[in-house]
């Protein structure tokens, strides 16, 4: 999963994961890249990192982004489009990452398909200031919708910093769990390394994602010594990520 290949004498440290199933690079419809020139940059610094696989996932909240099919497939086929023009033979999709608020229950009540990871496999997170306080009916009315809800980052939802067990509440409710890799980096500070690291030494972490929005998460991944560490925090055949392959 990890692993160091010479080039040119050259030692080239890759990323943890080929399937990256968390990042902001469809280019001008969130906080992640603002155009088509930098969405192609971010894709081949991934690429050169070792992904294969990128499964966009812009945000979906319902007083900021409120990202549908038609503008999420628009932006995908412009950088596709790029990409190809480029020569990277990056694989890309497209889901989503929805805020569980308010106008994510609009669109579930719909039953209108959401845009899922892989067949029913959902992207979804909470506010960073509270947790909500109806999350428990928020994940049951996922779960008898047919979906499986992963929730992003729980590392950096700072209210569990000073009580870990509430990770295995999210556990027990139904949630799969993705670690972001620039957590372990210390990239958003020690509390969130600190918990990022102890959801991996749990066992609690089913797939991670980079959650690259920007040139400054690239250069954090091409950093040797981020890249040795993430080699240690992430072990083989405990990541779902490979099953996104298709």
């Amino acid at each position: 999963m990890f692993s160091f290949f010479k080039k040119n004498n050259t030692s080239v440290t890759l990323l943890p994961v080929t399937v990256d199933m968390h990042s902001h690079i469809l280019p001008g419809i969130d906080d992640g890249s603002p155009d088509v020139e930098t969405s192609v940059m971010l894709v081949k610094g991934l690429y050169d990192l070792g992904i294969r696989k990128c499964i966009a996932t812009p945000h979906i909240i319902g007083d900021l982004y409120r990202n549908n099919d038609e503008t999420i497939e628009a932006a995908l086929s412009k950088l596709q489009k790029a990409c190809d023009e480029a020569a990277i033979p990056m694989k890309l999709s497209a889901a989503a990452e929805y805020m569980l608020d308010d106008y994510f229950m609009e669109l579930l009540q719909q039953q209108k398909p959401l845009r899922t990871l892989h067949k029913n496999i959902l992207l979804t997170e909470i506010p960073y200031t509270a947790e909500p306080v109806n999350l428990q009916e928020i994940v049951f009315n996922i779960i008898t919708s047919g979906y499986q809800p992963v929730l992003a980052h729980p590392e950096r939802y700072f209210y569990f910093h000073q009580n870990y067990k509430g990770y295995k509440k999210l556990k027990e409710l139904g949630f799969l769990l993705q670690v972001n890799l620039l957590s372990l980096t210390g990239y958003y500070g020690k509390e969130v390394a600190r918990a990022a690291r102890y959801l991996l030494d749990e066992g609690l972490v089913d797939l991670a994602g980079t959650d690259l929005h920007h040139s400054r998460h690239l250069n954090t991944f091409r950093a040797q010594k981020h890249l040795a560490l993430l080699c240690k925090y992430i072990r083989n055949g405990k990541l779902l990520n490979s099953t996104l392959q298709d």
